[in-house]
């Protein structure tokens, strides 16, 4: 009878554990948006993967889940053997709505309460933290056991001098982050979000682990493949006294033993591969293997990993061309800039299944690369990018870089982000800036990653400010594609274009939003992204581009600019037509229209327009609107550098209203577009009517469809056009013509 009691009272006992915990996390009202994953989260076992699939021990404890937080001061004492009243859901940044407080802080403690397993025995105990936003202070027990500068790189400290080694034992961490206050590596995180710049990420936002290991353990691999000689390079690097020990390696090929080598800790151990299988987009594969640090025979340490056979590098193609080639053989590299933010999770991801979703949509939409841009993720984003053989573009995150102290930080950060992922085979190119982002010393720090890693690419600077380094030309244009000129020692790739932007209702973060170039539904999406694809296939043929990405993979809070929407719900464009592209199939994407002019622009020959930068009254965009006051100027209206502008009439204010009237021949127009270069936001009427909105901005001219009601207000002979056009910051240009497209078949 005695057992049949215990049994069903430890069922109950679990239950409270579960409800109370429960009880002390939800989600907050008012969170602005959620994806589907959110409710799988469970305070019990949030993110409960091994967050460490290059390095992997079968012995582990997670110590995710319900921490007690508060926020500080600067100069506080840590709160050893103090309850704090507040929860917070780890590994969730306090800013996201899955860590149950969704506000922010730029100071915290964190504490929790933990029991080791008695069953580690006298076996060393690290502590893990796969990355905090910024600086963490970490105690155990009251004792300092380390102390950590950098947001996006694990690290660990060995516990075990602090450990009591029975009962509880008290686990602090105090984390400081300026965000974009101080000068620290931070990507796009900022205090007031808006535009491209994002809700901050401020504590601990990976998984936080226990783990025990012999005094002589395997720390750190160095894998590196080499196709040329079907060899792989291994350096297996210890702690402790393991310098001279031996390893024994175990390689297999589809779960079966294919090699068995033996060598020294620290030293290379060459592995040989007799016909190697490599690793691509198209053929994911990789080798696992097993390593087992050994002294005299007896197994001190064993640790689980893998490899890919791949080789990246830049050669000329039979033109003289210089492409970026995988594996001996060119392959056009298209793939989204991926910014990595979650609109419930902001840095975190909800699950390790949301990780794998982007990585697989991303195929399924065609592309066979990533850019991830300016931020680094958890390891098991790039396991899954391993996996399922997607390439990847690492961004360094960036910085202010203005002083000496962020200069040497930054370089710290650099460097581990190169030996922290050197191992995936998915990363085959290091960003070290972007667009001019903290730039500096750009030369000598492309040749030091180098350095650093020689068997993949190193990318200066990605847009803008170009220093002749490195193994690629990149620039960036928006929203239309452009190529470099080839270039004599590096391949040309576009680093960035698109982000045409189209806002979904029930999907956005706010009600506002904007894009790079705003469309009025998916079918203009989907036609407008195809027209693209074609011109960069075009490029690739000549003048030779070898790469180009597109912004961007999904919305990220009011820039909805994604081929998804924030909460990863819907695919924008026809996925199938998207894809199809990517991959340079345009069997069902119709020729490029002819355009003819109707009414021209003030590219070649300025127009004049009647025009005002005050504020007019309610009707002057209607017909019959006396604008005599209003002065003469030639478009276009502009400031000097604006890109793809003609600029023959400065307007430097935050807003400008154009009249115009056109004579419209006589004749049957079916398919008519404004030819439009607009910077910022504009809106078009014809005869009193509103025949046009187009948000964001564009980099050049290109046609825009116009409304019905709009074709419909024009009529042979005189037609009056009214336009006004909105800026906030940066170059600034309007002009305006109509163009009928037709059929090129």
């Amino acid at each position: 009878m005695k057992n049949r009691i215990v049994f069903p009272t430890l069922i109950v006992s679990i239950f409270i554990v579960f409800a109370t915990m429960n009880a002390q996390w939800k989600i907050p009202p008012g969170a602005p948006l959620l994806t589907k994953w959110a409710k799988e989260i469970s305070p019990s076992n949030p993110l409960p993967e091994y967050p460490r699939p290059q390095l992997v021990r079968e012995d582990w404890l997670n110590l995710n889940g319900l921490w007690e937080f508060a926020e500080s001061k600067v100069g506080e004492e840590p709160p050893i053997g103090k309850e704090l009243k507040e929860k917070i859901l780890v590994p969730f940044p306090i800013e996201s709505a899955l860590s149950g407080v969704m506000k922010s802080a730029d100071r915290l403690w964190y504490r929790r309460i933990v029991t080791v397993p008695k069953k580690w025995g006298d076996r060393n105990v690290l502590l893990h933290f796969g990355a905090v936003d910024w600086d963490a202070s970490v105690y155990v027990n009251g004792k300092l056991v380390g102390q950590h500068s950098g947001g996006y790189d694990p690290f660990s400290f060995d516990i075990t001098d602090a450990l009591k080694k029975d009962g509880p034992e008290e686990i602090i961490v105090g984390v400081f982050d300026p965000s974009d206050q101080g000068d620290q590596p931070r990507g796009k995180q900022v205090l007031k979000p808006g535009g491209i710049w994002y809700t901050p990420t401020t504590g601990i936002w990976q998984t936080v682990w226990l783990e025990p290991v012999a005094s002589d353990h395997i720390t750190d691999l160095l894998i590196v493949p080499d196709v040329d000689a079907k060899k792989v390079r291994l350096t297996v690097k210890s702690a402790g006294n393991a310098s001279p020990h031996d390893v024994r390696v175990l390689v297999l090929d589809g779960g079966k033993q294919s090699v068995e080598i033996e060598g020294k800790v620290g030293e290379e151990i060459l592995i040989p591969l007799r016909s190697p299988k490599l690793w691509s987009p198209a053929s994911p594969f990789l080798y696992d293997v097993k390593i087992e640090l050994l002294q005299n025979g007896r197994k001190l340490d064993a640790v689980r990993s893998y490899f890919g056979m791949r080789k990246i590098e830049i050669a000329p193609d039979s033109r003289g061309v210089n492409r970026i080639l995988l594996n001996r053989e060119f392959v056009m590299q298209v793939g989204p800039l991926d910014q990595g933010f979650w609109p419930d999770g902001i840095y975190t991801a909800p699950t390790d299944g949301a990780l794998r979703f982007d990585i697989e949509m991303t195929k399924k939409l065609g592309f066979n690369m990533a850019r991830k841009h300016v931020k680094v993720e958890p390891d098991r984003w790039y396991y899954w990018a391993d996996k399922l053989g997607l390439l990847v573009w690492q961004d360094m995150p960036s910085g202010n870089n203005k002083t000496d102290e962020s200069k040497k930080q930054f370089e710290v950060e650099l460097e581990r982000l190169v030996q922290t992922h050197r191992n995936h085979p998915s990363i085959i190119m290091w960003v070290v800036f972007n667009e001019g982002w903290g730039q500096y010393d750009t030369e000598r720090l492309t040749a030091w990653v180098k350095q650093l890693d020689p068997t993949r690419l190193v990318n200066n600077a990605s847009g803008w400010t170009d220093k002749k380094a490195g193994d690629v030309l990149d620039i960036h244009n928006y929203p239309a594609p452009k190529s470099p000129e080839p270039d004599s020692n590096r391949a040309i790739v576009l680093g960035e274009f698109g982000g045409l932007g189209l806002a979904v209702e029930g999907h956005t973060w706010k009600k506002e939003h904007w894009g790079y170039q705003g469309m009025v539904n998916a079918d203009q999406l989907t036609s407008r992204y195809e027209r693209f694809m074609q011109q960069v296939y075009i490029f690739k043929d000549n003048p030779g581009l070898s790469a180009a990405i597109y912004t961007q993979t999904t919305d990220v809070e009011v820039e909805c600019n994604g081929l998804l929407t924030y909460d990863r719900a819907i695919v924008k464009p026809t996925l199938g037509r998207i894809a199809a592209v990517n991959r340079g199939d345009f069997s069902r994407v119709p020729p490029p229209p002819v355009v003819n002019v109707v009414v021209p622009t003030s590219e070649d020959q300025g127009r004049e327009w009647k025009y005002t930068t005050e504020r007019p009254a309610e009707n002057w965009f209607k017909t019959e609107f006396n604008d005599t006051d209003w002065k003469l100027g030639m478009g276009g209206f502009g400031t000097k550098g604006t890109p793809g502008a003609s600029v023959r009439t400065e307007w430097k204010t935050s807003d400008i209203w154009l009249r115009s009237e056109i004579a419209l021949p006589k004749g049957k127009f079916t398919s008519l577009h404004f030819r439009l270069h607009h910077d910022e936001d504009a809106e078009i009427f014809v005869n009193g009517v509103l025949a046009g909105s187009f948000g964001g901005y564009t980099s050049e001219y290109e046609e825009f469809p116009m409304t019905p009601a709009g074709r419909k207000a024009l009529k042979p002979g005189k037609n009056c056009v009214a336009v006004h056009c909105k800026q906030t910051r940066g170059g600034q240009y309007i002009d305006v013509g109509i163009v009928e497209l037709r059929s090129s078949r």
